[in-house]
């Protein structure tokens, strides 16, 4: 089966530094990088999985389960200097209001946002909006929790960024 869908992608042109995005980014969300599938896999009831994804989050309800330095590798192999980092983020507790009435959801959460500058030296936060990733589904119940991530999605990228898109 193929299917085209239209995806609503958003760009949030800052005034702040990459350094400040970045690091007010950090600042509000969690962390689950050292390892998903360890902590989840450690974990026997509802109940524990809930509290030990909880005190992993961050004031902002996300937390980081991948950060990639584009910036990094780009500088360092093809001598172009490059401030760009790609985060995979979400909430298990959030993607189960998705996953559970869909488990193709699990295709697009956690979702991924872009900290970048661009050769104008501007400051961007990117992401495609999730439920216009999930209308593939075409499933209501996902979309009413898709469009809840969303509006989480939008409120990060906004504070962090201190502009709306």
């Amino acid at each position: 089966m193929i299917k085209a869908i239209n995806v609503e992608h958003r760009e949030h042109v800052s005034q702040r530094t990459f350094e400040d995005v970045l690091a007010s980014f950090m600042d509000v969300t969690g962390s689950v990088e050292d390892g998903f599938d360890a902590v989840a896999g450690a974990l026997s009831d509802r109940e524990s999985f809930e509290r030990a994804f909880k005190e992993r989050e961050g004031s902002s309800g996300f937390m980081r389960f991948a950060v990639i330095d584009h910036g990094a590798w780009l500088t360092r192999i093809y001598d172009r200097p490059t401030k760009a980092v790609m985060v995979i983020l979400g909430n298990p507790l959030i993607a189960i209001t998705m996953l559970r009435h869909h488990t193709g959801a699990g295709l697009n959460v956690p979702v991924r946002i872009y900290l970048y500058e661009d050769t104008k030296g501007r400051t961007l936060v990117s992401y495609d909006l999730p439920s216009s990733l999930m209308s593939s589904l075409e499933d209501d119940a996902v979309m009413a929790a898709a469009r809840f991530l969303d509006a989480r999605l939008m409120a990060l990228a906004t504070m962090i960024a201190g502009v709306e898109a």
